[in-house]
């Protein structure tokens, strides 16, 4: 083993991540399955999947798909059991599934604040209950979450989603220190605005765009493959001492 494997491969190490078939989860899916990974991607439409899975597969990596609804209790925990079969109890999870409602305000209901808050914050808790204890017990885990720019800021219509990514940070802090000394770490790494489907509303206004590209300290907006290498990181030996941290991968956007 070279000096940087012993830092930042990820042979022999199994991987887990929700809505990993676009966007952010589908770059960092990426990332773990080229860094060695055996990686399990959880999602809800299987087309996607399907083309995902193979396209991982085609580079080298070795990748399975799962069909999860995260919008409920059941399918969470179908998810995890199912996501868990592949290749076994995973080493790694990230949670990258989310969704953005962004009615006005005064005309968010309740039934938006209970979609968001299941998918993105119920979610990632239910599933770091199932699959931290087992990381515990091997010595070995990384807890990896997607957050916001909104859970430290409110800007372009926060609403129910930044009050959910502010609930996922907290999580990870309370992770952090729950699993602390066992071996497993909770981190999350924290976007700036990433040309996503997730995004795609917003994307619609080339002005709005190009303001938020000219708010960083790069020059541009993000792009699902500017998470590689801090995803890579923090999944691995190397961040054994980092936990509870957030990681803004945001241009610079944050800075200002």
């Amino acid at each position: 083993m070279t000096y940087l494997d012993s830092l930042f491969s990820l042979t022999g190490r199994t991987a887990i991540v929700t809505g990993g078939s676009s966007g952010i989860g589908r770059g960092i899916a990426t990332a773990l399955a080229g860094a060695g990974a055996s990686t399990v991607i959880v999602a809800r439409g299987a087309e996607r999947i399907a083309e995902t899975v193979h396209a991982l597969r085609d580079a080298g990596g070795t990748a399975e798909g799962v069909v999860g609804d995260l919008s409920f209790r059941d399918g969470i925990r179908a998810a995890a059991e199912d996501a868990a079969r592949p290749f076994g109890e995973p080493d790694i999870v990230v949670h990258s599934a989310g969704i953005n409602i962004r009615p006005p305000f005064a005309e968010i209901t309740e039934d938006d604040w209970d979609a968001t808050m299941t998918v993105n914050a119920l979610a990632p808790f239910l599933l770091g209950q199932r699959f931290a204890p087992g990381m515990a017990e091997r010595g070995y885990g990384r807890l990896i979450h997607i957050s916001s720019q909104q859970a430290h800021r409110a800007f372009a219509t926060s609403g129910i989603y930044g009050a959910s990514k502010g609930a996922v940070e907290s999580l990870m802090r309370s992770e952090a220190e729950a699993w602390g000394g066992t071996g497993v770490t909770s981190n999350t790494l924290v976007p700036g605005f990433v040309l996503t489907p997730l995004n795609a509303r917003l994307q619609q206004d080339p002005r709005a765009v190009a303001s938020l590209a000219a708010r960083t300290m790069i020059g541009r907006n993000g792009l699902p493959e500017d998470f590689a290498g801090a995803a890579v990181f923090l999944a691995g030996a190397g961040s054994a001492y980092v936990t509870g941290h957030s990681l803004f991968v945001d241009g610079g956007l944050s800075a200002h």
